[in-house]
């Protein structure tokens, strides 16, 4: 509740206040009552106007339907009381869930759609290539840097889905590449890269981080919307604080994104 009160961008809560909305209005009411027959208490599934035993298959998938209602509305109930906090004013007209069709080439033939299939394709923590010393760990993974093990904790606390050092092949290179973070935005159906650059006194980590860089925007992926870069230098330390701003433009610019590119939910 803190990093969302502190941290979350407008329009990014905008977004996810009218996904929550969205959704709750597609879901039917389900309601559980309890009957007395033949002297025996039994629960029924009623929704859509049809009546369920709660054992029974359709009963159980009610069930579902109204455990999720149940975890989009304290969701919706959070985010709109960190609105109210903190704006209290109407919501961006702009910002409106829709699923957006971003790409990624793994080959001269062949594209990816970064959406939910993929990302759920990914191995998360799966680059061997590099020790770990061990040091920065959380929730069950080992992070290189602390700057990495604070961005997984900033992308937790917000509720962004994310995997670790997940093996991508994409186009002009001959073995997988291990991005530090990709993301999943649920609310547009796509996912963001994130590559953390601890830029120090080292040629050879700026000529890799320089050939990293080009690789990415030969497959097809636009810095600062389709991948974040954050920098660690000597002069210029990052800083959690500064993730808020760069990851919503990133959102809203795919956010406001043309629809000949996008898919309504």
């Amino acid at each position: 509740m803190e990093l969302l009160n502190h941290y979350i961008p407008k329009e990014y809560l905008a977004l996810r206040i009218n996904y929550c909305r969205m959704q709750l209005m597609k879901l039917p009411v389900v309601r559980v009552s309890e009957h007395i027959i033949d002297g025996v208490a039994t629960e029924r599934v009623f929704a859509d106007g049809h009546r369920y035993n709660i054992d029974s298959v359709k009963g159980k998938k009610c069930l579902e339907i109204r455990h999720l209602s149940e975890q989009l509305t304290a969701n919706l109930n959070l985010l709109e009381t960190v609105w109210k906090n903190k704006f209290n004013d109407p919501l961006p007209k702009e910002c409106i869930p829709h699923r957006v069709i971003r790409n990624l080439r793994v080959d001269y033939q062949h594209e990816l759609t970064l959406n939910k299939e993929f990302f759920d394709s990914l191995e998360s923590d799966s680059n061997s290539r590099y020790p770990k010393n061990g040091s920065f760990y959380f929730d069950g993974i080992y992070y290189r840097s602390a700057a990495e093990r604070d961005i997984a904790i900033f992308y937790t606390e917000l509720g962004i889905p994310f995997k670790y050092e997940p093996s991508i092949m994409i186009e002009g290179v001959n073995h997988p590449i291990h991005p530090d973070f990709v993301i999943y935005i649920e609310e547009l159906d796509t996912c963001i890269f994130h590559e953390h650059l601890g830029i120090k006194d080292s040629s050879n980590y700026l000529r890799t981080s320089k050939i990293k860089y080009s690789n990415y925007v030969d497959a097809g992926l636009i810095p600062d919307v389709d991948i974040l870069f954050t920098y660690d230098t000597d002069d210029l330390p990052f800083d959690i604080r500064s993730m808020p701003a760069k990851l919503n433009a990133a959102i809203y610019t795919l956010t406001i994104s043309s629809r000949k590119s996008s898919a309504p939910f």
